[in-house]
């Protein structure tokens, strides 16, 4: 593997997106070429005009249709061996990135998750509504499909480009999540979890997920489970 994709959701992220790129362009890759993607989901409040600065492609939605469409776009898009997706704030570092690479590059996985809740120190940066959210929907992730991860509903998943060009992605919105969740596993994909560091932000700052989104979660489970592909 010689490439990693970086794939950024953008929406409406005027006041973090450029300190997030920067962190992004100075990571190290262990040793990847590494291609960014920006896909914006159609931003109203002058994050476009942060484009004209950066290199990188960016791919601009027409109308606004939600993080999955985004990334649905980006896959597609995508020419790296590895993909990895991040948020364009500033709740996930892309530090970590160097704690997910290695179990792909040494064959010991094919899809990676960096678990927010498999490090202790991160629980005061949930939300209460938000951390009991995350947790149930794991929970029933697990009950589902036999397995014991502990975040499901991560921003940070690295997976193998095979693994995204084979799973066709549907939702839209954040239910993004355990759609890709489900199908990875159904196809046979490895699935391992590190530990990443997170730093929560409040609706105030622009944190956009929402109760309607964990129950919107749930059905997306129980659909992809018994009732679709």
């Amino acid at each position: 593997m010689k490439k990693i994709t970086v794939l950024i959701p953008v929406y409406n992220e005027l006041n973090t997106f450029l300190q997030l790129l920067k962190k992004v362009e100075t990571t190290d890759y262990c040793g990847l070429e590494k291609e960014i993607i920006i896909i914006d989901d159609y931003s109203t409040d002058g994050t476009r005009e942060l484009y004209k600065e950066i290199p990188y492609k960016v791919i601009l939605h027409e109308y606004n249709q939600g993080k999955g469409a985004a990334l649905r776009t980006g896959f597609k898009a995508a020419t790296g061996d590895i993909i990895i997706i991040q948020d364009a704030d500033l709740e996930y570092n892309p530090e970590d990135y160097n704690l997910m690479l290695p179990l792909i590059l040494e064959d010991k996985a094919d899809v990676v998750f960096g678990s927010r809740l498999a490090n202790k120190e991160n629980l005061k940066n949930f939300l209460p509504l938000s951390l009991i959210a995350n947790k149930t929907l794991t929970f029933i992730t697990n009950i589902l499909f036999n397995v014991k991860l502990t975040d499901m509903e991560t921003c940070f998943k690295a997976l193998k480009k095979e693994y995204a060009d084979k799973v066709e992605i549907t939702s839209n919105r954040f239910d993004f999540e355990p759609e890709i969740t489900v199908k990875v596993l159904k196809a046979g994909a490895r699935l391992k979890e590190v530990p990443i560091s997170y730093n929560g932000r409040i609706y105030d700052e622009g944190k956009k997920v929402t109760w309607k989104d964990g129950l919107h979660a749930i059905l997306v489970l129980f659909k992809f489970k018994f009732f679709s592909k």
